[in-house]
């Protein structure tokens, strides 16, 4: 009896083996025109036609891909390139033992051959290296200064407070603006569109978890800004024109024992600080972010936002660092209060989603699969990589900006200076990026972008958008409102370092030059849309990275100084600040 028990399931086993080895296949190959030749980069993405989220296969040496045990009924098979789209059609399977076969020949233009090239470009700039790199500076400087960022904190958020009510003590001392308002010009260029766009696309690129990679690079990323407006301060000079300049390319320069070392990297971050400035953080992906927002709030047209910018920003830069600082000192907090306000109304709208989105975030940002299954393409590295690259774009520690900014502040105290700059870190992404990140996440906006596979594909401006939007009447048009005003901000500063930069290289003479420069290029990424966009975001990274290069290693150099005098002066004495 028991021999027959165990035939029958074994005969049934064998005929559910039959059923499930005649599920339907997908075969497929993608080949590149006019070429002729195998694409191997890129995913294939299949979903059925009523199901929400894509599966994906990668493509092989020779570009095909395979699709094993389907169930019959319609398909929405699209490849996936780095955010374009070579082909997307809707396909039948008949038959449960059928094998499909399908070729597609994909052609790219120059735009998307640039788009890939820039964003290899970017992966390789923004690898572990360059990670390690940020993050080690930081957990140095960290050691050195003994947790300065903890210890000083209330200090230093007194000493912004003192300032904002105008009862600083330095207003006579040396310098061209005070240190408040050297603060409100470096929180322009800093509390930008990395708050509204940046974390928003690394949300959409990398999941909800990437935030949490922000915080950690920014935690460590306050003693980083510490050392750069401390040594801003000590080793600034007077130009030509009585004006205060300094910043890496100058104590990189004047701190650096060694006499070839020191001229090199003062050199290196002067180019790239310039490059960065014209083409990356503080310009192009500015206006686009604005022009995007704009548009699809209001339906404005990208070359009218462009114009609108560029007349706007030319009329404040022309005027320069004087000029910045009295229109930052009154922007920068009603800028702040006024977005602060709108994330809060969405946040306590849902405050009962708070705790599963604060899973939802600290699970992702260690493991994919704690998510739920439904994010395509994406790695713990990419999580990591943009969690830390828009931290970098967002808070600038590591990018030696506030070292340009706080140099020009009225000052002859390089420590007061740094725990100044080093609120703008705080400010940026303890608080601000905060915010962004909970009103994506605990809207449940988070869902909706190509990392989770919705075609929709939110992402930039259009995400934050999208999460205020479900919560206040129009408030689209309260993001509308803030990424102008951030993006307006950060242009002014960014101008400024980007001047700064050029006249290190080749004297006062070319700051004109560079201010018609920089608004050219404003106009110009404002109109660069579409899946294209990435283009500018992108750039910007690698333009990023290369200015941080110099920085990092400067920073490293001359981290002994800094660890020295901060201990004497913080710790050994009691001052009065």
């Amino acid at each position: 009896m028991k021999k027959k028990t165990l035939a029958i399931i074994f005969f049934f086993l064998c005929l559910m083996s039959l059923s499930t080895l005649k599920a339907a296949d997908i075969k497929g190959k993608v080949i590149l025109s006019p070429k002729g030749k195998p694409y191997t980069e890129g995913i294939v993405l299949l979903k059925p036609l009523e199901e929400e989220y894509f599966s994906e296969t990668a493509l092989d040496l020779e570009g095909n891909f395979i699709y094993s045990d389907l169930k019959p009924g319609k398909y929405i098979i699209k490849m996936d390139l780095y955010e374009l789209t070579p082909f997307e059609e809707e396909i039948e399977i008949k038959d449960k033992t059928e094998t499909l076969e399908l070729n597609f020949t994909i052609s790219l233009s120059l735009l998307d051959k640039t788009l890939i090239f820039i964003t290899k470009a970017s992966d390789f700039m923004w690898g572990y290296w360059m990670i390690a790199l940020l993050l080690g500076t930081g957990i140095l400087l960290t050691f050195l200064t003994r947790l300065i960022q903890v210890r000083r904190l209330i200090l230093s958020l007194k000493m912004v407070l003192r300032g904002a009510l105008g009862k600083d003590k330095s207003e006579k001392e040396e310098g061209d603006i005070s240190p408040y308002a050297a603060l409100m010009t470096a929180l322009a260029a800093t509390v930008g569109n990395g708050n509204i766009a940046g974390v928003a696309t690394a949300i959409a690129v990398g999941g909800p978890g990437a935030p949490v990679w922000m915080w950690i690079a920014g935690f460590f990323g306050m003693a980083t800004k510490y050392a750069e407006g401390f040594l801003g301060v000590r080793f600034r000079i007077k130009n030509v024109r009585g004006e205060m300049s300094g910043g890496p390319m100058y104590y990189a320069r004047n701190g650096i024992k060694n006499e070839q070392l020191a001229k090199f990297m003062g050199m290196l971050f002067a180019v790239c600080g310039a490059v960065a400035c014209l083409l990356g953080t503080g310009n192009m992906m500015q206006s686009n972010s604005m022009a995007l927002v704009f548009n699809r709030e209001f339906q404005i047209p990208f070359w009218i936002s462009g114009l609108i910018i560029t007349g706007i920003v030319g009329a404040v830069i022309l005027g320069g660092i004087k000029r910045i600082g009295r229109v930052s000192e009154r922007l920068v907090p009603t800028m702040i209060i006024l977005y602060f306000g709108g994330a809060i109304v969405v946040i306590l709208a849902n405050i009962t989603n708070l705790p599963a989105a604060l899973t939802t975030i600290f699970t992702s940002a260690f493991s994919v699969k704690a998510i739920g299954g439904g994010m395509v393409g994406v790695t713990i590295k990419l999580v990591i990589s943009q969690g830390i690259r828009r931290g970098l774009l967002s808070n600038e520690s590591g990018l030696g900006s506030a070292g340009i900014a706080q140099s020009a502040s009225k000052s002859k105290d390089p420590s007061r200076n740094g725990l100044i700059a080093m609120t703008g870190t705080f400010i940026d992404t303890m608080v601000v990026n905060t915010l962004t990140t909970l009103a994506i996440v605990i809207t449940g906006s988070y869902l909706k972008t190509a990392a989770y596979g919705d075609p929709r594909a939110l992402t930039s401006t259009a995400l934050t958008a999208d999460a205020f939007g479900s919560v206040i009447p129009y408030g689209g048009y309260i993001i509308a409102l803030c990424s102008f005003l951030f993006g307006y901000s950060t242009l002014l500063g960014w101008c400024y370092y980007g001047e700064k930069c050029l006249e290190y290289i080749f004297g006062v003479r070319v700051i004109y030059p560079f201010r018609l420069a920089f608004i050219i290029l404003l106009f110009i990424g404002s109109i660069i849309q579409g899946p294209h966009r990435y283009i500018v975001w992108y750039v910007g990274d690698v333009a990023n990275a290369f200015m941080a290069f110099p920085n990092l290693l400067s920073l490293l150099l001359l981290a002994g100084l800094v660890g020295k005098v901060t201990t004497k002066y913080f710790y050994e004495k009691k001052r009065e600040i």
